[in-house]
């Protein structure tokens, strides 16, 4: 790792003018966004307006058209033309999705193990003891043993997360975690998640959970039809948002 990344002012995502489509649809327009280690943004806007297309930019999930966008020193370019940097990028950052993708064959405790094993060569025993770690980190250490088929959807979730986090990543990205999730399973989520930005975890996090986004975030960034519209510290752009665009969205989603 590079001393200029070690500086917490230097940027470990910086994205400039970047532009996606799907076939005709303009679904990233003119994106500019730099995040520093360390920081949490959230990224609200309404359905459809291009967040989780963003996110999945950041490690090489959706291909871009053109502009720029470097991820912990590693350039990915258009097109997918970056094969190696996409390696890189993918050990490196850890995403935890709507749906928690486990392997419904294997225990907790191997969905947890294998990629650190397989992909950053730890020992069996060294990836356990990891595992169980972060398992406990997660408040779901009494479920090493149990298959995702015998857990709640907040539990699966939270397995989800520490799988992430086995393969030591500089960034993680959240695409809207808690959706898939039982009112009284978001909260476990969320818990498990605000201890990570205390911890100092740089973040991006796609949500609709305005509370959370208030309480959590450096700095909040509002998406409409592919822009942004707006960003700011989240007292600021909450309380006192300046586009009428971002004053709309925030007074239907506000209301509930």
């Amino acid at each position: 790792m590079s001393d200029t990344m070690n500086d917490a002012t230097h940027p470990i995502v910086r994205m400039q003018q970047l532009h996606k489509h799907f076939g005709s649809l303009h679904v990233l327009n003119d994106i500019d966004i730099e995040i520093v280690p360390g920081e949490v943004v959230v990224i609200i806007g309404a359905s459809g307006s291009g967040k989780s297309t963003l996110i999945r930019c950041i490690n090489g999930l959706e291909e871009f058209q053109s502009g720029s966008l470097v991820v912990d020193n590693n350039e990915l370019l258009p097109h997918g033309k970056s094969t190696q940097a996409l390696q890189t990028i993918r050990t490196e950052v850890g995403m935890v999705f709507q749906q928690f993708n486990l392997f419904p064959h294997l225990s907790v405790i191997d969905n947890v193990t294998l990629a650190p094993m397989k992909v950053r060569g730890l020992s069996r025993d060294d990836a356990v003891s990891n595992a169980k770690r972060l398992l406990d980190r997660v408040g779901i250490a009494d479920q090493a043993d149990k298959y995702p088929s015998q857990l709640s959807g907040g539990q699966q979730q939270r397995v989800a997360l520490a799988r992430a986090l086995a393969m030591e990543p500089r960034l993680m990205l959240f695409d809207e975690p808690t959706s898939a999730l039982d009112p009284e399973m978001i909260g476990e989520v969320l818990d498990a998640m605000r201890e990570l930005a205390k911890e100092g975890m740089t973040m991006v996090i796609v949500t609709h959970e305005m509370g959370f986004a208030r309480e959590v975030a450096d700095r909040v960034i509002f998406i409409h039809k592919g822009e942004i519209t707006e960003q700011g510290h989240p007292e600021k752009l909450f309380d006192s948002p300046q586009n009428e665009r971002t004053q709309s969205f925030l007074a239907r989603v506000l209301k509930h």
